[in-house]
């Protein structure tokens, strides 16, 4: 790289780890670290091997060496820390979803276009070898001049039972969308991704099959709630979704349908997609990650492992390692983050973003909105870009 970029990162729970480690695959130095506590701070600057723990994410913002901010704070955190970092003049990539709202998203996309600074929200799933190469094949025209049908779901099985306590079920460091917002937004991102299709509107319908459930009085980190037991429970409502299923319109009249799950049994972290053209079509499971399948009317299905030597030259940049070498979940970080300071390293003006921005993450929240609206009008709503 042309630049040595120092990066802070605020939050050290699940998420801030997954950064970390692929900022240092590429040769990135972490700076520091902030958390809610100078104690907590301190704890995971020791065990990551951070030089500068900060109890305060003003300090980290205003640390006047540190260029990039990293983002993975609860999600009603991330405007107040993206905007102040924005005004400090830092670039920001921030996970999602972006704001809490359309409202705060849109003047995020405007902060950052008047302070002329990079900005990414860490839509990191397009980033799977196989779905970059689903975008190359379908902007070739393999699966034809139009899209009929693009259609999957995102399923997981991590809050199944009535003792499963993660913050992102209380709406007030959520969200009004739990498995919607939460992993329904990586589906939107990655298929409107690779059709370059835009959503027009939606029908959803919602169901909460634990409306009660038993929230342990102590932490639980995000996904561990299978591993511990803890007997002091305390009962707790819940107003956010277990389950969506979503008809879509597209643009071009292409129709979809999308089913999102947290109570899944078995399904650990799901997505899958099938988009349907008119000569062939693609199907993808993110279990599967290196597996992509072209579906043919007149010839044998196709399976193509993910190897740089069989994928078309726009998608190969994406695959680190040669054929019969799995890449996954935290290579998609490393992909992202690759595209990101790649932009910032060549120079902002003379490059195009080939990574989620700002916008990408306030669009997807107006999608998001509509699908709340129509889960609670029971219609069909146009979404208002």
């Amino acid at each position: 790289m042309k630049h040595s970029f120092k990066v802070g990162v605020i939050g050290v729970g699940f998420i801030g780890p997954a950064h970390i480690e692929s900022l240092r695959r590429h040769g990135l130095e972490v700076k520091g670290i902030a958390d809610i506590t100078q104690e907590l701070a301190n704890k995971a600057a020791a065990e990551l091997f951070i030089p500068n723990a900060y109890g305060n994410w003003e300090d980290l913002i205003s640390d006047p060496e540190i260029d990039v901010v990293h983002i993975a704070s609860p999600n009603y955190l991330h405007y107040e820390h993206a905007k102040a970092a924005l005004k400090a003049g830092k670039h920001v990539i921030c996970e999602k979803p972006l704001t809490m709202n359309s409202k705060q998203s849109s003047e995020l996309v405007e902060l950052a276009k008047a302070k002329g600074l990079a900005n990414a929200v860490n839509f990191n799933l397009r980033f799977y070898p196989l779905v970059q190469e689903a975008h190359e094949l379908v902007k070739s025209g393999r699966l034809g001049d139009r899209i009929y049908i693009i259609q999957g779901s995102y399923l997981q099985d991590w809050l199944l039972f009535d003792t499963d306590w993660n913050w992102r079920l209380e709406p007030e460091l959520g969200g009004d969308l739990r498995a919607v917002g939460d992993i329904g937004s990586h589906w939107i991102d990655v298929t409107t991704f690779i059709t370059g299709l835009k959503i027009e509107s939606v029908l959803a319908d919602f169901a909460t099959f634990l409306p009660v459930r038993k929230k342990p009085r102590k932490k639980i980190d995000t996904f561990s709630g299978k591993m511990q037991i803890d007997t002091e429970l305390e009962k707790r409502e819940i107003l956010t979704e277990d389950y969506a299923s979503i008809l879509i319109k597209f643009e071009n009249n292409a129709h979809g349908v999308l089913s999102v799950s947290q109570v899944s049994s078995g399904r650990k972290n799901r997505l899958f997609f099938e988009i349907n053209g008119s000569k062939s079509s693609l199907f993808w499971d993110s279990e599967i990650p290196n597996q992509l399948t072209i579906g043919n009317r007149t010839a044998p299905n196709e399976i193509l492992l993910k190897d740089p030597a069989l994928m078309s030259e726009g998608a190969r940049w994406s695959a680190s390692y040669p054929g019969g070498h799995a890449e996954g979940f935290p290579d998609t970080f490393k992909q992202l983050q690759k595209a990101f300071y790649g932009y910032l390293s060549d120079g902002k003006s003379k490059t195009e973003p080939n990574f989620p921005t700002f916008e990408d993450g306030h669009n997807t929240i107006v999608v998001e909105e509509a699908i709340l609206k129509s889960a609670q009008i029971k219609q069909w709503v146009k979404v208002e870009y």
